[in-house]
């Protein structure tokens, strides 16, 4: 009855339509799409529908019924005309070209649609000739940008409008074929700053991703001019100046991954000469006193980014060769600048760890042992080069560069510690009356103390020292670092509670001091950066990390800290949270190997009883109260080369300590750890990228995605959590993975087409045939969920799997989760595609019994579920339809659909029916009278 009336209404609406009352003819079209389910009619309605909506200059509307008929019918040549004159209504002309040229394929004599490609092919080379004709345009700028009485607004759009213009290739183009390079180099000329500012992101855009433009724009702007710029005071300038040169570079280098054809290629045979001059020149940039820290920060940025290989895979690494013989002395001159002398180098407070850093990835990028050794001599010739008795500032900078190649690699320093007289020089300083000389000796002690076997050499000699000097100076500073050294030395024995180092009590003093240093905000930055620093190695001792997250301002002050310019605290801010919140390895305890080692009157570790998983839970509990997940997203996002892969893996740990609990996951969220910890799933140690793939997938499980990771963020969740569908990931991390992969796939398509390009199938299939009952319930539920998905349901179609089979048998688990999954799964297939009905019946031989199982099942959703995938198979053929009305199912169907439907079996019941009424259509029943 209602597919009759929806005809009737149909031919209502034509009547109105020939009339002109169109707004009438929508109405019954409208009415008319509420009572029919045959797809055909749909197409048709759907097409009248925008017919009106193109006539009543609904354009929005006729493009989206029109599109909603070509979903049903790809080749309804109606709708798809229809489509285009609204399209090009609402001025997307690009799309209209395509559905008059798909018209144009079909009916190729069509003078109609002939005149309408003409047309619109017209129009567009119209639109993208005054798109691009932009000559006129960039003069203008220029003109306005040059002229000293242009007003401020004006100037401001100008410039903001060229910058934008040098990040699309056309034009980017337009600009440099118009001379902009020259008038680009007459602004800089200007030395007006927001004028030199807007020229150099305006050539950083013209560079990208173009290696002829960027080889020009380099010898045009010359580099030393570049480097000049980036040497100003002006942070804002040294930034803009370093990005336009890492552009430069990734162009020249081909780091930008864009193919380079024809005339480009021609043009540029060979940059190697470029890329060296470039870093002779920021090599040049870290000794000169005319460069601002800033300046030097940058340089050494740059030469940490692209001076060592990415993938040590690749075997050449020529450019650091080239680095250690032209510059390794240079470097070590910034690693050794001791500020408070008065021949020191402008610096920041993070110029001397960017070196140390730099000093690092050198050394590990070298491949054999005589570049080692080479390495080495560089360092000893420079270091026993600085020895001179009558020069104490001479010896000071020495041991100032053993403390930052400590700093760097800690095995090069160890072999420079052994050089004759550096320990010795250490103690002398130690005992000098300069307060500079003390400053540093106890630095260089504390990093020389890293390994326990040192560590145990300076308690037995160095204790006493720091103690006389802690309880001598009267300098703030040398008592903060000698109270570190103390700390350091103190926390020797690890987590290991039997191996404490000082006297019962001893750590929690020295903890204490140094949460007041911390809270002390008189005392400068760089100072009670070294608070931090000591209770990184304090807060191995559970009493002492117990007592200090009970410390809500040392907390926060500490919070505080890790947001500020000063990027060598994140390490130790990072080393603290892991320690609180106990998310380092730990070794397995095997009890029997622990007997055996007190039979052979071994050392046995012994643990805390603050750190059992109560107390860390409660730890949990007062960092989130005190705002660390804001405090890591903005560690997370800071753009410097001291954010090391290392420093990332203990930041994703905390991440994933702080998401254990379910109930803490919103609160993450709320603070923008969900974004965070994005970069950190992708960037990073192996170990850092699992942990932070876990937390990801332990968030994903239950939040709502959108709220989670905003816009086009969910997107880059997707290839994470595939990551952890992996045998050699544990099986927590396989089943959250799973239950995250779920959750996205529930929200879109497009999620689910994500998934799929992820090549995450195969992976959720064989969890699907698993033995453990949770792991493949979740495989089945996301599963459930992706067979919504056209490829995926394309993939079942396919000969020659068992895909089919192995959800239809999981419908007959003993698992009630399991079943409604297999089920939900099975009901969207059948409904979706009639060759999965005919095929579900040849794939086993259980099939009929599983499906009575499932028409029969105490659980309302796995019962409705069976009925939907009976009635697929009914309205699929009318011989499959014949068998199952033969079978013991036409029974079930007729008790299940006389039963009076209540507010829980209304859909169950109403499912019933309709099978029944599917098959009093084939004429196999009839109704009783």
């Amino acid at each position: 009855m209602a597919e009759a009336e929806a005809v009737q209404l149909k031919e209502e609406g034509n009547r109105h339509f020939q009339l002109q009352d169109y707004k009438a003819a929508t109405k019954s079209y409208s009415q008319a799409l509420k009572l029919t389910k045959d797809k055909a009619l749909l197409a048709t309605l759907y097409r009248n529908r925008a017919a009106c909506g193109l006539k009543t200059e609904s354009y929005v509307q006729a493009a989206s019924d029109a599109s909603r008929a070509i979903d049903i019918n790809s080749s309804d040549i109606k709708a798809l005309y229809r489509r285009c004159q609204a399209l090009e209504h609402l001025g997307k002309l690009d799309q209209a070209f395509k559905d008059v040229q798909r018209c144009a394929t079909l009916e190729p004599r069509n003078q109609n649609f002939q005149e309408t490609l003409r047309r619109l092919n017209t129009s567009i080379q119209e639109k993208l000739r005054v798109q691009f004709s932009t000559d006129s345009r960039v003069q203008k700028m220029f003109e306005i940008l040059l002229d000293e009485n242009s007003e401020a607004d004006k100037l401001e759009k100008a410039a903001n409008n060229l910058i934008v213009l040098g990040r699309e290739e056309a034009g980017a183009q337009m600009i440099f074929q118009n001379n902009g390079v020259g008038l680009l180099l007459q602004l800089m000329d200007t030395k007006r700053p927001e004028l030199v500012l807007a020229a150099v992101r305006t050539l950083s855009g013209m560079c990208s991703g173009h290696r002829a433009r960027a080889t020009v724009i380099l010898h045009a702007v010359r580099i030393d001019r570049i480097c000049g710029l980036m040497a100003v005071e002006n942070e804002e300038m040294s930034l803009a100046v370093c990005n336009l040169l890492q552009a430069i570079i990734d162009s020249l280098s081909g780091e930008d991954k864009r193919e380079h054809r024809g005339k480009d290629e021609a043009l540029v045979l060979d940059t190697k000469k470029d890329l060296k001059q470039i870093t002779s020149h920021l090599l040049d940039m870290l000794v000169s006193k005319k460069v601002s820290g800033q300046g030097r920060d940058q340089a050494l940025n740059l030469l940490n980014k692209n001076v060592p290989r990415k993938d040590l895979a690749i075997h050449d690494n020529s450019r650091t060769i080239y680095v250690v013989d032209n510059g390794l002395r240079k470097i070590l001159k910034v690693v050794g600048q001791v500020p408070d002398l008065p021949s020191c180098l402008p610096l920041t407070d993070n110029t001397r760890m960017l070196a140390s850093i730099l000093i690092n990835k050198l050394y590990d990028d070298l491949r054999c042992d005589p570049e080692r050794d080479h390495f080495r001599k560089i360092c000893e010739e420079y270091i026993t080069g600085k020895f001179d008795p009558q020069d104490m500032d001479k010896n000071v900078i020495a041991i100032q560069t053993v403390s930052g190649i400590l700093q760097g690699p800690f095995d090069l320093g160890n072999q420079l510690l052994g050089l004759k007289g550096v320990m010795e020089l250490m103690v002398a300083l130690c005992g000098s009356e300069r307060e500079v000389d003390q400053l540093v000796a106890v630095e260089a002690l504390i990093h020389a103390s890293t390994k326990l076997n040192r560590a145990t050499f300076i308690i037995t000699n160095g204790v006493s020292l720091l103690k006389d000097i802690y309880k001598t100076t009267k300098n703030e500073k040398i008592k903060i670092c000698t109270l570190v050294g103390l700390c350091k030395l103190g926390s020797a024995g690890g987590t290991d509670y039997g191996l404490r180092q000082f006297a019962e009590g001893s750590t929690e003093k020295l903890a204490k001091q140094c949460r007041k240093w911390l809270c002390n905000a008189s005392i400068d930055t760089r100072t009670r950066r070294w608070a931090v620093e000591g209770l990184a190695y304090l807060t191995l001792d559970a009493d002492v990390k117990d007592d200090f997250v009970q410390d809500i301002p040392a907390l926060q002050a500490m919070f505080e800290l890790a947001k500020t310019a000063d990027k060598t605290i994140l390490y130790s801010v990072a080393t603290t949270l892991v320690n609180c919140t106990n998310s380092y390895d730990v070794k397995e305890v095997i009890p029997e190997l622990v007997q055996l080692a007190k039979f052979s009157k071994q050392h046995v570790p012994e643990e805390h009883p603050k750190d059992k998983k109560d107390f860390i839970d409660m730890r949990v509990k007062r960092l989130l109260k005190a705002g660390v997940t804001s405090a890591l997203a903005c560690m997370v996002k800071a753009d410097s080369a001291i954010l090391t892969d290392q420093t990332k893996e203990l930041l994703a740990r905390v991440f994933l300590a702080l998401c254990d609990n379910p109930k803490d996951r919103g609160t993450i969220v709320a603070q923008g750890g969900g974004k965070a910890l994005i970069p950190l799933a992708l960037e990073g140690t192996d170990v850092g990228k699992v942990k932070a793939a876990h937390a990801l997938a332990k968030i994903a499980a239950v939040s709502n995605p959108d709220i989670a990771f905003p816009g086009e963020r969910v997107y880059e969740v997707v290839r994470p959590l595939v990551s952890l569908l992996d045998t050699q990931r544990d099986g927590l991390q396989n089943y959250e993975a799973l239950l995250g992969l779920t959750n996205l796939s529930g929200r879109s398509d497009k999620l689910r087409q994500k998934i799929f390009k992820e090549r995450a199938l195969p992976d959720i299939e064989n969890y699907m045939f698993e033995n453990h009952d949770q792991l493949r319930q979740a495989a089945t539920e996301c599963m459930c969920n992706m067979v919504v998905n056209k490829e995926v349901q394309e993939r079942f179609l396919a000969d020659g799997n068992d895909r089919l089979k192995l959800v239809v048998l999981l419908c007959g688990e003993d698992d009630d989760k399991v079943q409604n999954a297999a089920a939900g799964a099975l009901a969207m297939l059948t409904a979706a595609h009639k060759k999965l009905c005919l095929k579900m019946t040849q794939v086993t031989t259980q099939w009929l019994e599983i499906l009575q199982r499932l028409c029969l099942h105490d659980r309302l959703s796995v019962q409705h579920r069976g009925l939907v995938i009976a009635y697929n198979l009914l309205a699929a053929d009318a011989e499959l339809a014949k068998k199952l009305v033969e079978s013991e199912l036409l029974e079930i169907l007729t008790v299940v659909g006389k039963q009076e439907p209540d507010e829980k079996k209304a859909a169950v019941v109403q499912t019933a029916r309709e099978c029944l009424i599917k098959c009093m259509d084939y004429g196999f029943i009839k109704p009783v009278s």
